[in-house]
């Protein structure tokens, strides 16, 4: 054979090699397990009270159970910017509704701790509600259209100002998700929520699902809602960022 013959052929088995080899893609990877450097526990002295009842909200060794009486929060004991955040869920009634406020106003906590009323502060709601939802609004609302929310991770400003990503509910007022991956009442829901520089993305069960931008205030304190129906919080943990 001639020495072009066996250079072009060493060259054709190197190229066939190299793509039988060629790696996946990099993708990049967050840590939604809450496990890495600068993660923490979010305990009982990480919150502090606000428009709820003595007894809607109690620590236990399996973690927070909430009532959802009255329709209340629960923020934390200190404002936060940048932060990442994992929140483990379980409604334990079908129709079940709750929520992780971000970056909630101070003056929205003020208000609501000074009044004692029921409600809910001004800022972004990462919305946690069951699938019973849809069922019970149709049945309570039959002539109205059931378009404008959904059970899987909505993302929406309440009084304060964000860029909604696509898709978003035909008002434009939601970030509904792209996926529909949120488990039902009695089963476990892994949250993961990236908020950074105004910027706020959410991960359901391990998928990135919803989120927005351009977010004003970027700076408030963290709640949890308590919304008509009970719920129990398995992991909180938080990890803040520069």
């Amino acid at each position: 054979m001639k020495l072009p013959l066996i250079l072009a052929s060493l060259l054709s088995l190197s190229s066939s090699s190299l793509l039988a080899a060629e790696p996946a893609p990099v993708r990049a990877t967050i840590d939604a397990t809450g496990t890495g450097p600068g993660w923490r526990a979010l305990g009982a002295s990480d919150f502090a009270p606000v428009n709820s009842a003595p007894d809607t909200w109690s620590w236990k060794s399996d973690g927070l159970h909430c009532t959802g009486q009255p329709v209340s929060v629960l923020r934390t004991a200190k404002e936060y910017a940048n932060f990442e955040m994992v929140v483990e869920w379980m409604h334990l009634k079908s129709a079940g509704n709750s929520g992780v406020f971000v970056w909630a106003t101070p003056a929205s906590i003020e208000k609501l701790t000074k009044e004692a009323k029921p409600g809910l502060p001004d800022g972004i709601e990462v919305q946690i509600l069951d699938h019973g939802y849809m069922e019970q609004f149709k049945a309570k609302n039959p002539t109205k259209p059931a378009d404008w929310f959904t059970t899987n991770g909505d993302v929406f400003a309440v009084r304060v100002k964000l860029n909604h990503f696509e898709p978003r509910s035909p008002n434009g007022t939601r970030s509904f998700p792209r996926k529909n991956t949120t488990r039902g009442f009695g089963e476990w829901n892994h949250y993961y929520i990236r908020a950074i520089n105004g910027e706020l993305r959410l991960w359901v069960n391990g998928e990135e699902v919803s989120g927005g931008n351009g977010a004003d205030p970027a700076r408030g304190f963290l709640c949890l809602e308590s919304e008509g129906s009970p719920i129990h919080f398995r992991t909180l943990r938080i990890r803040e960022l520069p």
